[in-house]
Protein backbone atom coordinates (compact mmCIF):
# COMPACT_ATOMS: atom_id res chain seq x y z
CA UNK A 1 0.00 0.00 0.00
CA UNK A 2 2.85 2.36 0.89
CA UNK A 3 4.82 1.66 -2.24
CA UNK A 4 2.04 2.70 -4.41
CA UNK A 5 1.56 5.64 -2.83
CA UNK A 6 5.16 6.10 -3.28
CA UNK A 7 4.24 5.73 -6.81
CA UNK A 8 1.90 7.95 -7.06
CA UNK A 9 4.12 10.79 -5.49
CA UNK A 10 6.56 10.56 -7.94
CA UNK A 11 4.26 10.66 -11.02
CA UNK A 12 1.99 13.70 -9.84
CA UNK A 13 5.64 15.99 -9.93
CA UNK A 14 6.37 14.49 -13.49
CA UNK A 15 3.42 15.13 -14.82
CA UNK A 16 3.40 18.59 -13.47
CA UNK A 17 6.96 19.18 -15.11
CA UNK A 18 5.83 17.72 -18.22
CA UNK A 19 2.89 20.15 -18.79
CA UNK A 20 5.53 22.88 -17.65
CA UNK A 21 7.96 21.79 -20.33
CA UNK A 22 5.37 22.02 -23.00
CA UNK A 23 4.24 25.09 -22.23
CA UNK A 24 7.13 26.41 -22.11
CA UNK A 25 8.25 24.79 -25.32
CA UNK A 26 4.77 25.92 -27.11
CA UNK A 27 5.87 29.34 -26.02
CA UNK A 28 9.08 29.02 -27.80
CA UNK A 29 7.51 27.85 -30.94
CA UNK A 30 5.01 30.68 -30.62
CA UNK A 31 8.26 33.57 -30.12
CA UNK A 32 9.93 32.23 -33.46
CA UNK A 33 6.58 31.71 -35.50
CA UNK A 34 5.21 34.53 -34.71
CA UNK A 35 8.30 36.80 -36.06
CA UNK A 36 7.92 34.75 -39.11
CA UNK A 37 4.69 35.22 -39.64
CA UNK A 38 4.94 38.90 -39.22
CA UNK A 39 8.13 39.96 -40.68
CA UNK A 40 8.82 36.80 -43.11
CA UNK A 41 9.37 37.18 -47.11
CA UNK A 42 5.64 35.70 -46.80
CA UNK A 43 3.97 38.33 -45.05
CA UNK A 44 3.97 40.88 -47.64
CA UNK A 45 1.31 39.16 -49.54
CA UNK A 46 -0.93 39.32 -46.13
CA UNK A 47 -0.40 42.76 -45.24
CA UNK A 48 -1.50 43.81 -49.18
CA UNK A 49 -4.74 41.21 -48.71
CA UNK A 50 -5.53 42.61 -44.94
CA UNK A 51 -5.71 46.49 -45.95
CA UNK A 52 -7.39 46.12 -48.91
CA UNK A 53 -10.85 45.98 -47.51
CA UNK A 54 -10.16 49.08 -45.56
CA UNK A 55 -9.13 50.88 -48.37
CA UNK A 56 -11.90 49.51 -50.48
CA UNK A 57 -14.01 50.72 -48.00
CA UNK A 58 -12.18 54.05 -47.68
CA UNK A 59 -12.93 54.35 -51.63
CA UNK A 60 -16.55 53.50 -51.09
CA UNK A 61 -17.23 55.88 -47.91
CA UNK A 62 -16.06 58.91 -50.07
CA UNK A 63 -17.85 58.13 -53.44
CA UNK A 64 -21.34 58.16 -51.24
CA UNK A 65 -20.46 61.19 -49.48
CA UNK A 66 -20.13 62.34 -53.19
CA UNK A 67 -23.72 61.81 -53.82
CA UNK A 68 -24.65 64.03 -50.66
CA UNK A 69 -27.24 61.60 -49.64
CA UNK A 70 -27.42 61.18 -46.18
CA UNK A 71 -27.66 56.95 -45.80
CA UNK A 72 -29.80 55.65 -42.87
CA UNK A 73 -28.13 53.12 -40.23
CA UNK A 74 -29.78 50.37 -42.06
CA UNK A 75 -28.76 51.12 -45.48
CA UNK A 76 -24.99 51.39 -43.62
CA UNK A 77 -25.49 47.86 -42.46
CA UNK A 78 -26.65 46.27 -45.66
CA UNK A 79 -24.08 48.12 -47.56
CA UNK A 80 -20.85 47.04 -45.02
CA UNK A 81 -22.74 43.33 -44.67
CA UNK A 82 -22.49 42.92 -48.26
CA UNK A 83 -18.73 43.95 -48.63
CA UNK A 84 -17.87 41.83 -45.44
CA UNK A 85 -19.25 39.09 -47.15
CA UNK A 86 -17.78 39.30 -50.10
CA UNK A 87 -14.47 41.26 -49.40
CA UNK A 88 -13.94 40.10 -45.94
CA UNK A 89 -15.57 36.50 -45.42
CA UNK A 90 -15.15 35.35 -48.78
CA UNK A 91 -11.90 36.46 -49.70
CA UNK A 92 -9.81 37.97 -46.70
CA UNK A 93 -10.29 35.59 -44.21
CA UNK A 94 -10.38 32.49 -46.84
CA UNK A 95 -7.25 33.24 -48.64
CA UNK A 96 -5.18 34.81 -45.69
CA UNK A 97 -5.68 31.64 -43.64
CA UNK A 98 -4.85 29.67 -46.80
CA UNK A 99 -1.99 30.99 -47.07
CA UNK A 100 -0.90 31.63 -43.57
CA UNK A 101 -1.99 28.00 -42.52
CA UNK A 102 -1.02 26.27 -45.02
CA UNK A 103 2.49 27.41 -45.43
CA UNK A 104 2.95 27.00 -41.23
CA UNK A 105 3.95 23.42 -42.88
CA UNK A 106 4.41 22.98 -46.44
CA UNK A 107 6.64 26.43 -46.25
CA UNK A 108 9.05 24.72 -43.89
CA UNK A 109 9.47 21.72 -46.22
CA UNK A 110 9.76 23.95 -49.56
CA UNK A 111 12.35 25.57 -47.80
CA UNK A 112 14.40 22.13 -46.19
CA UNK A 113 14.02 23.59 -42.63
CA UNK A 114 11.15 21.10 -40.84
CA UNK A 115 13.47 18.27 -39.80
CA UNK A 116 15.47 21.31 -37.53
CA UNK A 117 12.18 20.90 -35.75
CA UNK A 118 12.14 16.79 -35.87
CA UNK A 119 15.03 16.48 -34.86
CA UNK A 120 14.77 18.84 -31.48
CA UNK A 121 13.41 17.35 -28.32
CA UNK A 122 10.24 17.74 -28.42
CA UNK A 123 7.02 16.08 -29.35
CA UNK A 124 5.19 16.67 -32.14
CA UNK A 125 1.90 17.33 -30.82
CA UNK A 126 3.62 20.31 -29.21
CA UNK A 127 4.70 21.49 -32.85
CA UNK A 128 1.43 21.14 -33.99
CA UNK A 129 0.18 23.37 -31.61
CA UNK A 130 2.44 25.78 -30.94
CA UNK A 131 2.64 26.37 -35.09
CA UNK A 132 -1.40 26.59 -34.88
CA UNK A 133 -1.27 29.46 -32.30
CA UNK A 134 1.24 31.49 -34.42
CA UNK A 135 -1.05 31.15 -37.47
CA UNK A 136 -3.98 31.96 -35.04
CA UNK A 137 -2.22 34.99 -33.80
CA UNK A 138 -1.05 36.29 -36.78
CA UNK A 139 -4.86 36.23 -38.74
CA UNK A 140 -6.61 37.34 -35.85
CA UNK A 141 -4.29 40.12 -35.32
CA UNK A 142 -3.92 41.55 -39.44
CA UNK A 143 -7.74 40.48 -40.06
CA UNK A 144 -9.40 41.73 -36.53
CA UNK A 145 -7.92 45.30 -37.22
CA UNK A 146 -8.80 44.37 -40.87
CA UNK A 147 -12.60 44.18 -40.07
CA UNK A 148 -12.44 46.60 -37.72
CA UNK A 149 -11.09 49.05 -39.77
CA UNK A 150 -13.20 48.78 -42.33
CA UNK A 151 -16.36 49.21 -40.12
CA UNK A 152 -14.89 52.59 -38.70
CA UNK A 153 -13.75 54.17 -42.19
CA UNK A 154 -17.30 53.38 -43.91
CA UNK A 155 -19.37 54.77 -40.77
CA UNK A 156 -16.94 57.94 -39.95
CA UNK A 157 -16.52 58.67 -44.17
CA UNK A 158 -21.10 58.39 -44.07
CA UNK A 159 -22.73 58.85 -41.19
CA UNK A 160 -19.94 60.33 -38.95
CA UNK A 161 -19.62 59.30 -35.20
CA UNK A 162 -23.21 59.14 -34.24
CA UNK A 163 -22.66 55.33 -36.11
CA UNK A 164 -20.80 54.50 -32.60
CA UNK A 165 -23.03 54.37 -30.10
CA UNK A 166 -23.84 51.02 -28.23
CA UNK A 167 -25.68 49.28 -30.93
CA UNK A 168 -23.11 50.21 -33.34
CA UNK A 169 -20.66 49.30 -31.38
CA UNK A 170 -21.94 46.25 -30.37
CA UNK A 171 -22.56 45.42 -34.19
CA UNK A 172 -19.04 45.83 -34.84
CA UNK A 173 -17.63 43.49 -32.46
CA UNK A 174 -19.98 40.88 -33.81
CA UNK A 175 -18.53 41.05 -37.29
CA UNK A 176 -14.65 40.68 -35.28
CA UNK A 177 -16.17 37.59 -33.82
CA UNK A 178 -16.69 36.08 -36.65
CA UNK A 179 -13.50 36.79 -38.10
CA UNK A 180 -12.14 35.21 -34.99
CA UNK A 181 -14.23 32.34 -35.69
CA UNK A 182 -13.63 31.87 -39.27
CA UNK A 183 -9.69 32.01 -38.60
CA UNK A 184 -9.98 29.22 -36.05
CA UNK A 185 -11.99 27.11 -38.37
CA UNK A 186 -10.36 27.68 -41.35
CA UNK A 187 -6.86 27.80 -39.80
CA UNK A 188 -7.38 24.51 -38.29
CA UNK A 189 -8.71 23.09 -42.13
CA UNK A 190 -5.68 24.51 -44.13
CA UNK A 191 -2.56 23.62 -41.47
CA UNK A 192 -4.13 19.94 -41.66
CA UNK A 193 -3.76 20.59 -45.50
CA UNK A 194 -0.76 22.01 -46.05
CA UNK A 195 0.91 19.24 -43.42
CA UNK A 196 -0.40 15.71 -45.31
CA UNK A 197 -0.65 17.26 -48.67
CA UNK A 198 2.14 17.69 -51.33
CA UNK A 199 0.48 19.83 -53.34
CA UNK A 200 -2.14 21.76 -51.19
CA UNK A 201 -3.74 24.02 -54.04
CA UNK A 202 -5.49 21.48 -55.44
CA UNK A 203 -7.91 20.57 -51.91
CA UNK A 204 -7.56 23.76 -50.83
CA UNK A 205 -9.55 24.47 -54.30
CA UNK A 206 -12.12 21.93 -53.34
CA UNK A 207 -12.78 23.52 -50.16
CA UNK A 208 -13.17 27.12 -51.66
CA UNK A 209 -15.71 25.16 -53.77
CA UNK A 210 -17.94 23.85 -51.56
CA UNK A 211 -17.73 26.77 -49.40
CA UNK A 212 -18.82 28.82 -51.99
CA UNK A 213 -21.59 26.70 -53.47
CA UNK A 214 -22.87 26.35 -49.96
CA UNK A 215 -26.01 28.44 -50.93
CA UNK A 216 -26.86 25.56 -53.43
CA UNK A 217 -26.90 22.88 -51.20
CA UNK A 218 -29.51 21.27 -48.96
CA UNK A 219 -29.82 21.79 -45.29
CA UNK A 220 -28.51 19.14 -44.57
CA UNK A 221 -25.42 19.43 -46.69
CA UNK A 222 -24.84 23.40 -45.84
CA UNK A 223 -24.26 22.27 -42.15
CA UNK A 224 -21.09 20.51 -43.78
CA UNK A 225 -19.28 23.54 -44.25
CA UNK A 226 -17.72 26.56 -42.11
CA UNK A 227 -19.19 29.47 -43.90
CA UNK A 228 -23.05 27.87 -43.36
CA UNK A 229 -22.26 28.62 -39.21
CA UNK A 230 -20.74 31.64 -39.50
CA UNK A 231 -23.55 33.04 -42.11
CA UNK A 232 -25.96 32.25 -39.47
CA UNK A 233 -23.96 34.61 -36.96
CA UNK A 234 -23.95 37.64 -38.89
CA UNK A 235 -26.12 40.70 -37.86
CA UNK A 236 -27.31 41.64 -40.85
CA UNK A 237 -29.14 38.41 -43.08
CA UNK A 238 -27.64 38.57 -47.08
CA UNK A 239 -30.09 37.50 -49.67
CA UNK A 240 -28.49 34.20 -50.87
CA UNK A 241 -30.36 34.59 -54.66
CA UNK A 242 -33.25 33.38 -56.33
CA UNK A 243 -31.48 29.79 -56.54
CA UNK A 244 -30.87 29.35 -53.00
CA UNK A 245 -31.69 26.71 -51.08
CA UNK A 246 -33.35 28.13 -47.99
CA UNK A 247 -32.38 26.44 -44.58
CA UNK A 248 -33.31 27.81 -40.73
CA UNK A 249 -29.46 29.63 -39.72
CA UNK A 250 -27.71 27.78 -36.56
CA UNK A 251 -28.48 29.63 -33.37
CA UNK A 252 -25.11 30.78 -32.01
CA UNK A 253 -25.54 28.01 -28.84
CA UNK A 254 -24.66 25.65 -31.35
CA UNK A 255 -22.52 27.37 -34.51
CA UNK A 256 -19.88 28.49 -31.93
CA UNK A 257 -19.51 25.27 -29.53
CA UNK A 258 -19.97 23.21 -32.72
CA UNK A 259 -17.15 25.05 -34.74
CA UNK A 260 -14.81 25.16 -31.79
CA UNK A 261 -15.24 21.01 -31.36
CA UNK A 262 -14.61 20.17 -34.65
CA UNK A 263 -11.49 22.63 -34.81
CA UNK A 264 -10.22 20.60 -31.79
CA UNK A 265 -11.33 17.65 -33.32
CA UNK A 266 -9.03 18.48 -36.50
CA UNK A 267 -5.94 19.30 -34.35
CA UNK A 268 -6.36 16.19 -32.30
CA UNK A 269 -6.19 14.53 -36.10
CA UNK A 270 -3.12 16.31 -36.93
CA UNK A 271 -1.46 15.82 -33.74
CA UNK A 272 -2.20 12.18 -34.00
CA UNK A 273 -1.20 11.49 -37.78
CA UNK A 274 2.44 13.76 -37.54
CA UNK A 275 3.91 11.15 -35.42
CA UNK A 276 3.95 9.24 -38.41
CA UNK A 277 4.96 11.71 -41.11
CA UNK A 278 8.44 11.47 -42.68
CA UNK A 279 10.13 13.91 -44.56
CA UNK A 280 11.09 13.58 -48.17
CA UNK A 281 12.54 16.84 -49.72
CA UNK A 282 13.89 15.20 -52.54
CA UNK A 283 10.16 14.67 -54.00
CA UNK A 284 9.59 18.68 -53.33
Amino acid sequence: MSSSTEVLAEMKPTRARSWSLWGGQIAAILRLEVRKNFIGRRAFLIYLLAGAPILIMAFASVLISGERRQLSIGELNIIFANAYEALILRTLIFFGCAWIFMNLFRGEVVDRSLHYYFLSPLRREVLVCGKYLSGLVATLVLFGISTGGSVFVLCIGTIGPSYFNRAGVSQALVYVGITVLGCIGYGAAFMVIGLFFRNPIIPGLLIYGWEWINFLLPPVLKKISIIHYLHSLTPVPIPEGPFAMVAEPTPAYISIPGLLIVTAAVLVFASFQIRRMEINYGGE
